[in-house]
């Protein structure tokens, strides 16, 4: 089944390239069948490349997917153009009185400031307290994980002595967490990039919440609640072949101190070109988060989302 996006969005060309069903909303409305409606709060400067990276993934499903995109009014982006944003994305006040069956929060480059130091931090807020009634399952990704179980739970993130940055490999904690984790391997990797983590310590005193996977070296990777109405992952499965490449050939050329990416080039040799090796579970992850989370828990009548 396809993925419903807005007509002429940018990153249509390059799923279809892919081979990623896209259908535009015209000949999705014409159709008998309720879509899912997911809303992706698009917090990263490079607008156009995250919306490519998530829909590539929820676009490969079986089920229907119409996407919302949403951007804070509180801070404008500066790396994505006026028309582009008022074209394709709505604000909040927009749609707070939707309901919507998933959401999407993705990273942003913030995790150096406090949360409450961030300029759109009270929007988000007012976004994550419009979720827990009005949303069935929310996925929050990267310094949207951390955000979000701090606020909901007031985990706190800590700084790091040096960056996360490469592809780790990851095991399963609870094994029982199926469906979110089925079809999945013993060991599988995730790529990351930040400066601060989360502690196991602090998720596990928390009764409603659940550590499903992490890292020997990456450290907690994956939380949820329970009932799967929040899913919190710290790494960037949604992450291309050439991202990491891009990262870090940027901090090289601004002269930051910035070591290669670990386990991402081949033999660690940017020279050698980059190993791809997370993407098979990353298109898994989604795919069961939207089948299972998402449509098996979400009724048909989208005005009966209700926490």
């Amino acid at each position: 089944m396809p993925i419903v996006i807005p007509q002429n969005l940018p990153a249509t060309e390059t799923l279809q390239r892919e081979n990623i069903f896209v259908m535009h909303s015209q000949r999705a409305y014409a159709q008998d069948i309720r879509p899912l409606k997911i809303l992706m709060v698009n917090l990263m400067p490079t607008k156009e490349t995250t919306e490519f990276q998530i829909c590539r993934l929820i676009g490969n499903t079986p089920l229907q997917v119409e996407l919302t995109l949403l951007r804070t009014a509180s801070y404008q982006a500066k790396h994505s153009t006026h028309q582009h944003l008022t074209s394709f994305y709505k604000t909040f006040d927009q749609i707070q009185n939707l309901n919507f069956d998933g959401l999407i929060v993705t990273g942003a480059p913030v995790e150096h400031m406090e949360f409450e130091e961030v300029a759109y931090w009270q929007e988000l807020t007012q976004i994550m307290d419009y979720a827990a009634h009005h949303v069935t399952s929310s996925l929050f990704i990267c310094w949207g994980a951390q955000a979000a179980l701090y606020y909901y739970y007031g985990v706190p993130k800590y700084s790091l002595p040096k960056k996360c940055f490469g592809v780790f490999s990851h095991i399963l904690e609870e094994r029982s967490a199926i469906p979110l984790f089925r079809g999945f391997d013993d060991t599988f990797l995730i790529p990351h990039s930040r400066h601060t983590e989360i502690r196991k310590s602090d998720i596990l005193v928390k009764d409603d919440l659940v550590v499903l996977a992490s890292s020997e070296e990456a450290g907690v990777a994956i939380v949820a609640t329970k009932d799967y109405s929040r899913v919190f992952c710290t790494g960037h499965l949604e992450y291309t072949r050439e991202t990491l490449e891009k990262e870090f050939l940027r901090d090289q050329a601004r002269g930051l101190s910035i070591e290669v990416p670990r386990n991402y080039f081949v033999k660690d040799d940017p020279s050698k070109g980059v190993s791809v090796q997370w993407q098979a579970h990353a298109h898994l992850l989604f795919s069961n988060w939207i089948n299972y989370c998402v449509y098996q828990a979400t009724p048909y009548d989208e005005t009966e989302i209700h926490k």
